[in-house]
C-alpha cells in the first residue's frame, strides 16, 4: 500500500562546519546576574546566556563563501576595490544609483536626517523605530504615524499590518503641507508591529500618491528580503516570483534608502544609504567623511564590504528565505500550541508576545514587557527584549510615549540555531505563562537621556 505524504518537512538549507559551545547556568545564577543587570536584558554579559534571542542584528552566522571573501578585503583607505564589489551589489541587486557605506543603519540615518530634514519638518512613517525617530528628532523634525490601525492591534490577522493608511498621509499633507514633509518614511517589514509586511500593493499605491505630490520615499530596508518573501507568500499575482525580483521591484518604487546590513545581509556589522539623487549623494559624500569615514569605506573594513557584497546575494536566495521564515514559524506555532499571547500573523524575524495579554494584572508603568523578558532569562537563561513602554521612550515635554503594543521580542538570529533551540525557549515561555499571576512589575531607577532601553536599570516592585 502507497504511503501518502500530506505535507513534507523542510530543512536549513546548509550544514555546520563549526560550533560555538554555550554556557548551562543555574537558576540561582541567573536571579543574581538579573539583579546585578538591572532587570534588562541589555545588561547581561553574553556569557552568562544561553540562548541569545536578544536581537537579529550582527548576530547570523556567515557563509563559507563570506569568510573566504573576508580573505580578500582590499584595505585601503581610498579608493578600495571592495568598496566597488559592495557598490556594484547594490545596484545590481536593489536598483539604487549610488551608495554611501557606513558602519551600520543608525549612521546612515544620521547623515540622511542631517541633509533633509530642517527644524519644524514633519516626517510620516508606518510606525515609529527607536534610532530612526531619534535622527529624525535631532535633526528639527517631528515623526508622525501613518500604518494602518490594524499594526497596532496584536490579534488582527491583517496579512499586511506595515502597510501605510493613505488617508492618514493624505490628512498629515494637508495639515502641515508638502513643504514641511521632507520624505515619506517607510521600513518594510515594520519591527515594532511585531515584523509585519508591506504589500505591493500598497507600495505602488503610496508611489502614485507621492508622485502626484511631489514627495519622496525613503525606504529602511534593513528587512526587505522577508517582506519579499510575504509578499510571494500573500500577495495574488507574485506566487511565481523569486525574492530577487519582489525586491527590485520594492526598491524601484522609492527613492532612496537606509539599511543596516547586519540582519539582511547577513553580516556582524555594516550598513548604507542609498540614492537615486545626485544633489543628496553629493550631500552625503561630504557628511559621511564627517561622521564616519572616506567615502569609499565609511567606517568599514574592506572585508567588512566583501561579506555584504556576498551576504546581499544569499539573502534573496528564495530556499535561505524559507527556512529563515520558517523557523521564526515554527516558534510562533509551538508557542500558539500553549495558548502563550503572540502578535498575529507571525512576522519575520522574531516572534512578539503580548505583555499586555500575558500579564493583565500588570499596568504598563510597571514596564509588563521588561518584567516579563527578565523572567524568561531567570527561567531558561534565554534572553529576549523589551518592546514597549521603554522602548518607546519620552516625548518633548518628558512623558512617556504609551505605545498601543507592550511586547517582548524573542528574535532569531539566521542560520544560528536549530530547531531543537526553538523547542527549548518555547517551553521556557510556557513555564513561564503557568505561574504568570505571580509575576511582579519593576520600577525604573536609572535612565539614560537617549534610547532609554539599552541602558536602563530596574528593581523589582
Amino acid at each position: 500500500m502507497k504511503t501518502i505524504v500530506k505535507k513534507r518537512s523542510w530543512a536549513e538549507p546548509y550544514k555546520m562546519k563549526m560550533v560555538e559551545l554555550l554556557k548551562m547556568t543555574t537558576k540561582q545564577q541567573r536571579i543574581r546576574v538579573m539583579k546585578e543587570a538591572g532587570y534588562n536584558t541589555f545588561l547581561l554579559r553574553s556569557e552568562d546566556v544561553y540562548i541569545d534571542l536578544l536581537t537579529d542584528s550582527g548576530t547570523n552566522s556567515m557563509s563559507d563563501r563570506q569568510w573566504g571573501a573576508f580573505m580578500q578585503g582590499d584595505e585601503a583607505y581610498a579608493g578600495s576595490k571592495s568598496y566597488y564589489h559592495f557598490e556594484e551589489a547594490v545596484q545590481k541587486y536593489y536598483g539604487y544609483k549610488y551608495l554611501i557605506p557606513t558602519h551600520q543603519g543608525r549612521g546612515a540615518e544620521n547623515i540622511l536626517s542631517k541633509i533633509l530634514i530642517k527644524k519644524g519638518d514633519v516626517v510620516p512613517g508606518n510606525m515609529y523605530f527607536t534610532t530612526t525617530r531619534l535622527h529624525q528628532e535631532l535633526a528639527g523634525g517631528k515623526f508622525v504615524d501613518i500604518i494602518i490601525d490594524e499594526a497596532h492591534d496584536a490579534n488582527s490577522e491583517h496579512p499586511f499590518k506595515g502597510n501605510v493608511d493613505l488617508n492618514k498621509l493624505d490628512a498629515v499633507v494637508k495639515k502641515y503641507g508638502v513643504e514641511k514633509i521632507p520624505y515619506i518614511s517607510i521600513a518594510t517589514n515594520v519591527n515594532m508591529a511585531g515584523g509585519q509586511p508591506m504589500s505591493m500593493q500598497n507600495i505602488k499605491e503610496l508611489r502614485a500618491y507621492t508622485k502626484k505630490h511631489g514627495l519622496r520615499i525613503i525606504h529602511d530596508m534593513t528587512r526587505v528580503a522577508e517582506n519579499a518573501y510575504f509578499i510571494q507568500q500573500r500577495e495574488k499575482g507574485y506566487e511565481k516570483k523569486d525574492i530577487k525580483t519582489i525586491v527590485k521591484e520594492i526598491c524601484a518604487n522609492t527613492d532612496g534608502a537606509t539599511m543596516s546590513a547586519k540582519k539582511d545581509a547577513l553580516v556582524n556589522i555594516g550598513g548604507f544609504m542609498a540614492t537615486n539623487e545626485w544633489d543628496v549623494f553629493e550631500e552625503a559624500r561630504n557628511l559621511v567623511v564627517v561622521y564616519e569615514g572616506l567615502h569609499t569605506y565609511g567606517g568599514l573594513a574592506g572585508r567588512d564590504m566583501e561579506a555584504i557584497a556576498i551576504g546581499i546575494a544569499e539573502s534573496l536566495d528564495d530556499n535561505h528565505q524559507h527556512a529563515r521564515v520558517g523557523q521564526v514559524e515554527y516558534l510562533g506555532h509551538k508557542m500558539m500550541e500553549f495558548g502563550i499571547p503572540i502578535v498575529k500573523p507571525i512576522g519575520g524575524h522574531g516572534i512578539f508576545v503580548d505583555a499586555k495579554a500575558f500579564l493583565p494584572h500588570l499596568n504598563q508603568d510597571q514596564f509588563p514587557a521588561q518584567a516579563l523578558a527578565a523572567e524568561i532569562y531567570i527561567d531558561s537563561g534565554v534572553r529576549t527584549m523589551e518592546r514597549g513602554i521603554v522602548s518607546a521612550g519620552r516625548k518633548s515635554n518628558g512623558e512617556n510615549y504609551y505605545p498601543k503594543l507592550e511586547l517582548v521580542r524573542f528574535t532569531i538570529p539566521r542560520r544560528v540555531y536549530t530547531q531543537a533551540h526553538m523547542d527549548v525557549i518555547a517551553e521556557s515561555a510556557a513555564t513561564v505563562f503557568d505561574r504568570r499571576k505571580s509575576i511582579k512589575g519593576l520600577k525604573m531607577v536609572y535612565e539614560p537621556k537617549y534610547l532609554r532601553f539599552f541602558q536602563a536599570r530596574f528593581e523589582k516592585l
